[in-house]
């Protein structure tokens, strides 16, 4: 097989992203219920605020670098399919690394392994770059499910002190991101959004 061969072979697999459906839904006016996000929009969107919220990184980081990470992090839901934030966490480090095994294969050994560090690397959250990354990532949803009147808070029944858990590493990446979405945190609890604590 050529390299080319192969490089096609990928992302004709990629494609498959389109099809795994996440637990956050879109955002939609006025708070009307929309169809649930899939992950390739997901990873779209977070490279695309990576690209205009880049200034309020904590450290100066290679945004080329964090694009690639964005872009390449979730290819492995394809194979383990998505793990809600607040759901069952399971197996999912052994399914997601099986999966990065199966699908960076696919490509070029020199391609196999630099998206392989890129997977790694994010997931590690050791760098300037994976913090940021990681900052992205988590953002998000806490806009979309604020918008959808709870969306996966409410699923799943999340309270206060989970969501500051789950989303206090966006601080490690960006100090003003997490400012943002604690004051969304805090409007969420305010409307009962969010329980309140653990009993609620």
């Amino acid at each position: 097989m050529t390299r080319l061969e192969q490089q096609i072979r990928f992302i004709l697999d990629a494609d498959k992203l389109k099809q795994v459906v996440r637990r956050t839904r879109l955002i939609e006016p006025h708070g009307v219920e929309s169809r649930f996000e899939n992950t390739a929009e997901h990873s779209w969107h977070i490279a695309l605020m990576a690209m205009v919220l880049e200034e309020h990184s904590n450290e100066h980081v290679d945004i080329l670098r964090v694009l690639k990470m964005l872009l390449v992090h979730d290819l492995v839901e394809i194979d383990a399919g998505d793990t809600p934030a607040f759901g069952e966490q399971g197996s999912k480090e052994s399914a997601e690394a099986a999966a990065a095994d199966r699908i960076f294969s696919l490509l070029p050994e020199d391609q196999r392994d630099e998206f392989h560090a890129l997977w790694r690397e994010f997931e590690e959250r050791a760098t300037p770059e994976s913090r940021f990354a990681n900052a992205m990532d988590r953002m998000l949803p806490s806009f979309q499910n604020i918008a959808n009147l709870g969306g996966s808070w409410r699923d799943f029944h999340v309270h206060r002190a989970k969501a500051d858990a789950r989303l206090s590493p966006i601080g490690d990446g960006s100090a003003a991101v997490w400012e943002a979405v604690r004051q969304v945190l805090d409007e969420a609890e305010r409307q009962g959004l969010l329980k309140s604590d653990a009993r609620g």
